[in-house]
Order: structure tokens, then sequence, then C-alpha cells
């Protein structure tokens, strides 16, 4: 009576295991796709201030003035001079914009440095779209080189029909220059 006992109730752990090891696999796998998932997420919906990437112009250009500043930053472990050419641009909703940031390496060694970016307000990510951008790819600058480095953007036209960005006259583009620590120094 003993040993059937005790294998009826050897037999009733399985499914709870199998729960158990399921659900934990499960977790260590979310954990893994977080970060992708969460990169989807705020490019599809501009979270954060997340731009968008477009492969064409828009065909129209809605009357509505935009303020484009443009703001740099640089890391401190970075020997880099980084700034826009100019400190902001007026922009139409759908007229396509070509803005040149000029970066210097100021040291004696050849360094990568790889940029992030956003714009504030927040809300206004969804509708900004840059077709071409230095941030797409890393950025080598040999010793003491300077370079002009473009991006061309614009404002989607249908940001004029969403109620959110209606008092909104002004978006701020902003670049953040990091060293990329997965490249050699020259």
């Amino acid at each position: 009576m003993n040993l059937k006992n005790e294998k009826k109730h050897t037999s009733s752990k399985k499914p709870t295991v199998l729960l158990i090891v399921a659900t934990v696999t499960l977790m260590l796998g979310l954990s893994y796709a977080s970060v992708p998932l969460y990169d989807l997420f705020c490019r599809v919906t501009g979270y954060g201030g997340t731009t968008q990437v477009a492969s064409q112009k828009p065909s129209k250009i809605v009357d509505r003035r935009f303020t484009v500043r443009l703001d740099s930053n640089v890391d401190p472990d970075l020997n880099w001079k980084f700034g826009p050419k100019r400190r902001s641009v007026n922009v139409l909703a759908g007229e396509n914009v070509l803005a040149y940031y000029t970066a210097q390496n100021t040291g004696d060694a050849p360094l990568t440095g790889t940029a992030t970016f956003n714009v504030t307000p927040d809300k206004a990510g969804i509708y900004f779209n840059k077709i071409e951008c230095f941030c797409f790819q890393e950025q080598l600058l040999g010793a003491q080189q300077k370079v002009d480095m473009p991006v061309s953007f614009f404002i989607d036209p249908e940001i004029v029909n969403d109620p959110n960005l209606e008092g909104v006259t002004t978006i701020t583009l902003s670049y953040t220059f990091f060293k990329s620590e997965d490249k050699p120094k020259g």
C-alpha cells in the first residue's frame, strides 16, 4: 500500500515540475529578448523621443512651421569636439532638411565613436523621420581629423492631425557621441 501511494505522489509532481521548468525557461527567454523588444517598441511608437527612419521624403508639405534646435554632446571618454554647424533650422512639416554637424578628433590616435539620438518633446519622436544620418553607423576619425557629418530629416506632415502636438513649435534633435569600446584605437 505504501508503494502504491508513493507512485501516485511521485507522478502528481511531474506536471508541477514541468510547469516550473517551462516558466523559468520562458522568463529567461523574455529577459534576453527584452532589450531588442524594447528597442522595437521605441522605434515603432517614438517612445522616449526615438526618431523614425524613412526611405524617402513625403509627397506633401504642410503649412505648419517648426524650429528644430540642433543639440550635441560628447562623452568625456571620447576625445572629440562635436557640434552642429547651425544651432537651429526652420522647417515646414513635410519639408526635407539637410543639416550638418562637425566632429573633430582632438587626440593623437584614431578613435571610433557612435552616436545616440533622440528628440524632445518625446511625443514628437514618432513624427521625426531621418532619411540619412551619421548616427546610423560608427564613425572613425584619425588623429586630429575633422569632418562634416550630414543628417537628412523631415517632420511627418501627419503631425498636424495629432491634437497632443497642437502647441508644439520647437523640436530639439539631440546627439551624444560615445567611444566605441569594441573597436581598437588604431
